[in-house]
């Protein structure tokens, strides 16, 4: 079974010519695409990496190669053993840091997923091990996203968009589910909506409108795709 850290002392020949950063973006990237949907089609991963589906269809192959994912035509692509096994220490990676960032660095939320994006492919896992240690072993990132456990194994709780409440009905907010976005982040923190928060849906316009909420004793009025991306227990 490969380490990452031998991917990354391979030779060219032996990775198809890639270095380790593009194997890891992708291999994270096809995680959090197989959590909403899997097998994950080669038109979803070309728009969530931003490329061209032939240059998205070009690096799955090289991917299978490499015994990393599983690819077929018309299908889509899941990770093998190996492959989820790399993506989640590098989403361990990211997590961790976001969390540190914020703690140790004064950070905000908004700020700390393009800096993980950079630093979650260089850390040794020592350096892995001494934040995980000064930040308790957190279970959670900032955003309410599970820090994967250095078994693999990934923390769960009934997360639910809070477009599927009803007026009346109150919950409150574990999660954001898009993290990498800093300008809903933004707005989200203005609006009130932060971890932990209490909120209670007041009215639903209809046809996917704006939700009124009631958010730590204030009125607030949120667009239905911002809410898309609020989850609450």
């Amino acid at each position: 079974m490969p380490e990452i850290r031998d991917l990354r002392v391979a030779s060219s020949s032996q990775r198809g010519g890639l270095n380790h950063q593009a194997i890891e973006d992708y291999l994270k990237t096809i995680y959090m695409l197989a959590q909403e949907c899997s097998p994950v089609s080669t038109t979803r991963l070309s728009q969530a990496r931003e490329v061209k589906p032939a240059s998205a269809t070009g690096m799955i192959r090289r991917l299978d190669k490499l015994n990393l994912v599983n690819y077929e035509k018309h299908r889509g692509v899941t990770l093998t053993a190996d492959g989820r096994r790399i993506a989640l220490e590098v989403i361990r990676h990211h997590r961790l840091l976001e969390l540190y960032l914020i703690k140790a660095l004064g950070f905000t939320w908004d700020e700390v997923h393009e800096e993980a994006d950079i630093l979650e492919h260089v850390i040794s896992e020592k350096l892995e091990e001494r934040i995980a240690a000064v930040l308790g072993y957190p279970e959670f990132d900032p955003h309410g996203a599970p820090i994967p456990a250095k078994d693999g194994t990934v923390a769960t709780a009934p997360w639910r968009p809070l477009t599927s409440l009803q007026i009346g009905e109150s919950a409150r907010v574990s999660r954001i589910w898009d993290d990498s976005d800093g300008e809903l982040l933004r707005y989200l923190a203005e609006m009130g909506l932060r971890l932990n928060v209490d909120v209670t849906i007041i009215n639903l316009a209809p046809f996917s409108g704006p939700l009124t909420l009631a958010v730590a004793g204030e009125q607030r009025l949120l667009g239905f795709k911002a809410a898309s991306a609020v989850l609450v227990e």
